[in-house]
């Protein structure tokens, strides 16, 4: 079942639901009654990206189409996902990157209207290749949005993700690596800034397949008035994966009390002589650095942006490109209420 298959056949039946574990927190056929035609819309009329300022590359996805663009297997490429109008779509798209080679992917997700749209990405990174991947969701409030990562990592390979995003009607954002150990390393981040009703998923899936394999994940959230943030975060270790690093880490601050906040990690280890191990925290700002701050003559509100922006900073802190590690600052910036 998938929002996908439920577009491409027109079948409800096909969407997932609070009766399928992974989707009890993100359901979608309780949500969605009637899935509208695919819209057209001319590519002509799109304005910038936000990452057009460092892209080497661009290649576009509207409505579910691919539009003319480069896709490239070393450098910097945008990948720009575009969604208009009120219609439902659904699209995908593959990216490698061959041995040796390295790759900075800029992926943002650019709606306008009430869509209804699933992304998928196949990504590989052969062995020796490495891959950055940063995701920058900024969609409408009434939208729905599905994007799934199927990742691929061959011995030695290096991949790191920071998936950054405002949420929507409905948003899940997930992403699966198939680890095979042998050196390989994968880092998967993300944060979630929620305001209103707008609801944000982030979902991994590591699975463990080799010995000598590292993981590192961190996730963070800010959820506000009655935003509801989701982190369900799977790390697997299989029998013969021995001598696996992985470590886990979902923290987020709830701002309001009818804010609400689902988490659900989980390490599942089949092997010996293993280092796994995950953290989970839900809480408010800390009073005390917040009753500092304003006796250093910051005003409340200011004062709670900049230890929220703080809060999320470690987060963008580990985005190892320069240019969009400074992107991204700027938009959790102006989402927070920061001024600079």
């Amino acid at each position: 079942m998938s929002l996908a298959r439920a577009i491409e056949t027109g079948d409800l039946a096909e969407l997932p639901s609070r009766r399928d574990e992974a989707w009890r927190w993100t359901d979608l056929r309780g949500l969605i009654r009637e899935l509208p035609a695919a819209s057209s819309y001319d590519a002509g009329e799109i304005g910038a990206g936000p990452f057009d300022a460092i892209a080497g590359a661009e290649t576009w996805v509207v409505n579910g189409r691919r539009r003319p663009g480069e896709v490239v297997d070393a450098g910097i490429l945008a990948l720009r996902v575009i969604n208009r109008g009120d219609g439902a779509h659904a699209g995908r798209c593959a990216v490698s990157v061959a041995g040796g080679e390295a790759l900075v992917l800029l992926e943002s997700y650019e709606g306008r209207g009430g869509h209804i749209s699933e992304f998928d990405l196949s990504i590989s990174v052969a062995a020796g290749g490495r891959l950055e991947r940063i995701v920058l969701v900024d969609e409408p409030a009434d939208a729905v949005l599905v994007s799934r990562a199927d990742v691929a990592l061959a011995a030695g390979a290096l991949f790191a993700q920071t998936v950054i995003t405002s949420g929507a009607r409905r948003q899940r954002i997930e992403t699966r690596v198939a680890h095979p150990g042998g050196g390989a390393s994968a880092r998967l981040d993300g944060a979630y800034l929620l305001a209103d009703q707008r609801h944000a998923d982030i979902t991994t899936i590591v699975t463990h397949d080799g010995m000598h394999g590292t993981t590192d994940q961190l996730t963070k959230g800010v959820v506000r008035d009655q935003g509801r943030g989701v982190f369900q975060g799977r790390i697997t270790v299989r029998p013969g994966a021995d001598k696996t690093d992985a470590r886990m880490g979902h923290h987020a601050l709830v701002l309001s009390d009818r804010a609400e906040v689902d988490a659900k990690p989980e390490l599942e280890i089949f092997a010996d002589d293993v280092a796994c191990a995950h953290g989970n925290t839900v809480g408010a700002l800390d009073q005390d650095a917040l009753f500092y701050a304003e006796q250093r003559g910051i005003p409340e509100g200011d004062a709670r942006a900049l230890l929220t922006e703080a809060f999320v900073g470690e987060v963008v802190d580990r985005i190892e490109h320069d240019g969009a590690r400074e992107i991204v600052r700027a938009w959790v910036a102006g989402r927070l209420g920061v001024s600079k």
